[in-house]
């Protein structure tokens, strides 16, 4: 049977990809380290890297296995800062997995709660969307995910801690800055910058839902999948879009924003998430700050 020992050298250099920056991670030399994984190999049976003298990459076999070796060194983990607690007190680390979006306002006021209140507890970050947020959360990379609906998974509890508005970000110069508001029709046929499918499919499928409701079809200029992108095109004239609210807290020079009438008034949802079986302890008081910073 493999070593703990072992999958933490095989998870280190499948999140590197590289032995020497691995090695360097866990303390240690790249020759050990590659020992290791060896073992581990041989007691499995198959290859989890592919190595050549440029490249690591992991085999199909090896993401399998780093799903499963990442909940069992953090289960391992969670038992030692456990028994730790237990004689010192609350502490310990908590991950927290959020949306480009989370970051601009929403993440910044947990985190400086967490300081005020919860100072024993580490906060640790991971930008990320959605889809991986929830793959991260079945593996035991994160604790807390803020995502986007829907969080169709059994393993999941969810509540939802916030909704937006979507505005209209228009271009310098735009005629339709003289509106104080818009309908969704205003946009039949006008240049707009819409999110890609892949990367960003909560919004695409958002609009998408909106327009056909509308029974309108805007001219697409370009397809991204990140905000702050969307804005530049914005401001360079490329053409209008629509962001969440929170977009403002950019402050993209130039770029004017206008309230989108809409039913529901606040469409843009946003859900914080945690696995049920997740045993870290510091979880259930990082949990209910973000509750109380957001009101929810």
């Amino acid at each position: 049977m493999f070593e703990l020992s072992q999958l933490r050298c095989f998870v280190a250099a499948a999140e590197e990809l590289h032995f020497g920056r691995a090695a360097q991670r866990l303390n240690m030399t790249q020759s050990p380290l590659s020992r290791q994984i060896q073992l581990l190999e041989r007691i499995l049976g198959v290859m989890l890297l592919e190595r050549t003298s440029r490249n690591v990459a992991l085999t199909p076999a090896g993401r399998v296995f780093l799903i499963e070796a990442r909940r069992i060194v953090r289960l391992a983990e969670s038992a030692a800062l456990s028994a730790r607690r237990v004689a010192q007190g609350e502490g310990g680390k908590v991950a927290i997995g959020f949306t480009a979006v989370s970051g601009y306002g929403l993440v910044p006021q947990i985190v400086a709660q967490a300081r005020a209140s919860l100072p024993n507890i580490e906060i640790e970050l991971r930008e990320m969307v959605t889809v991986d947020q929830v793959e991260s959360l079945l593996t035991g990379l994160i604790d807390i995910a803020f995502v986007r609906p829907p969080l169709e998974r059994q393993e999941f509890e969810a509540i939802h801690v916030r909704g937006e508005p979507l505005l209209v970000a228009l271009p310098p110069g735009d005629p339709r800055q003289g509106q104080s508001t818009f309908e969704v029709g205003d946009l039949d046929g006008q240049p707009l910058i819409m999110y890609a499918r892949q990367g960003a499919g909560y919004f695409h499928d958002l609009l998408i839902r909106l327009f056909a409701e509308a029974e309108i079809a805007p001219l697409y200029v370009q397809h991204v999948t990140q905000i702050h992108s969307m804005l530049g095109l914005v401001r360079a004239g490329i053409g209008a879009a629509l962001v969440p609210e929170s977009a403002v807290e950019l402050h993209f020079q130039d770029v004017q924003f206008r309230r989108l009438l809409t039913a529901p008034e606040t469409p843009v949802e946003l859900h914080m998430a945690w696995h049920r079986d997740n045993r870290n302890p510091a979880l259930d008081s990082i949990r209910k700050l973000c509750a109380d910073v957001l009101g929810a």
